[in-house]
């Protein structure tokens, strides 16, 4: 019998289908990933089926809702065969909404309504517990994960021999937030472990000498209501905003933990090192959209930002069970695209793709899965 991983994508008003992270065929969970590039359009859309959205009928009953208040949902793809008990829960990417005003736009977009089709619509990685009554928007992030979790459960999840949770950006960073209590929603016999894939966002200082990150999760913090859902290891010696980023939470996680990000992330340097708002003349314009037009400072200024991932990671590196793939690309979300995830020429470290060294790591293959390539 031929086995897959039971293949959902999570995300806060529906779970995407992650084309590139769930394969049919390997007595490992894992097909053997395809070597050439891209399928052209016409064979790809004879080998690719569409899963349909599921919305979780009931969840509004306890208050787990979209932004605009519509049905939480997910796409579910089901395992067969050996890999029948097994979950790949995947969810999706798309930033964060920070003030009143950005998250009632976002919730008339596919980030915060399940009339539309989407995958994300918290605005918060699956946090919050608030709502705003003038404007009507929910902000409902932790009831929709909840809700969720229950649905699995209750169509299979609770059998699970194995089960993966990742995430991508944003969703990377729920992958963080959630990981430990995926753990503890599953049997203890399952096999259990996360993969945060670009969602190490750091609290670093943007070109002007300011924090532009810090100030965006402040007002998702304040905004959402996340401090009384935060961890209490962090706030306990912390404030909220710290507790929202990875860097102050990694290293207390139990659950085993794979970090898979670039060190000059692309998604940062453009929004969080060089925004707009920090760099008024431009400055930056040509570098951050092609790091090798960067200039001698400019690069000096990536590399002290690598510097400060480096070191955030020393102390969840020390532990056996994590694993790290950094590599020094400048790009953002690897494991959802096959050309960074498994083709003949994706990034490598130690000699191993992504896809490799993400599996050595789950199926223990091989001990101490870390790797941290050299500057750029």
């Amino acid at each position: 019998m031929r086995s897959v991983w039971l293949w959902i994508a999570v995300a806060v008003c529906s779970l995407c289908s992650v084309a590139s992270m769930v394969r049919r065929g390997s007595s490992d969970g894992f097909e053997k990933p395809r070597e050439n590039k891209i399928l052209d359009n016409e064979l790809r859309a004879s080998k690719v089926s569409m899963v349909p959205l599921t919305l979780i009928h009931g969840a509004d009953s306890k208050g787990a809702v979209c932004l605009d208040g519509t049905l939480p949902g997910y796409h579910l793809d089901h395992g067969f065969g050996s890999g029948a008990n097994s979950w790949l829960i995947h969810l999706e990417g798309g930033g964060w909404c920070n003030n009143q005003s950005s998250c009632v736009f976002r919730k008339t977009t596919r980030r915060g309504s399940s009339k539309i089709k989407l995958r994300y619509c918290d605005g918060a990685s699956f946090s919050g517990d608030s709502q705003d009554e003038g404007s009507q928007t929910f902000y409902r992030g932790k009831r929709i994960w909840q809700a969720a979790m229950e649905e699995f459960m209750s169509v299979g999840m609770q059998k699970a021999e194995q089960a993966l949770l990742s995430g991508c950006s944003a969703g990377g960073l729920a992958s963080i937030l959630h990981c430990d209590d995926f753990r503890e929603r599953l049997p203890l016999s399952t096999k259990v472990k996360c993969l945060s894939d670009a969602g190490m966002f750091l609290d670093a200082v943007d070109v002007s000498g300011g924090r532009s990150l810090r100030n965006m999760y402040q007002g998702v913090v304040t905004v959402q209501n996340l401090q009384k859902d935060l961890s209490s290891a962090c706030t306990n010696h912390l404030d909220p905003t710290s507790c929202f980023f990875p860097q102050n939470l990694v290293s207390d996680i139990k659950t085993p933990m794979f970090l898979l990000n670039s060190a000059y992330d692309s998604w940062q340097v453009r929004h969080s090192l060089a925004p707009s708002p920090a760099d008024p003349r431009g400055v930056w314009e040509h570098c951050k959209s092609d790091i090798s037009r960067c200039n001698s400072s400019q690069l000096q200024f990536l590399q002290e930002f690598r510097k400060q991932m480096v070191l955030a990671l020393n102390s969840f590196s020390a532990s056996p069970q994590n694993g790290l793939f950094i590599n020094s690309c400048f790009t953002h979300c690897q494991s959802e695209i096959q050309d960074t995830w498994f083709t003949q020429d994706s990034p490598k470290l130690n000699g191993k793709r992504v896809a490799e060294s993400v599996g050595d790591w789950y199926f223990d293959r091989t001990n101490n899965v870390k790797a941290i390539d050299c500057p750029y």
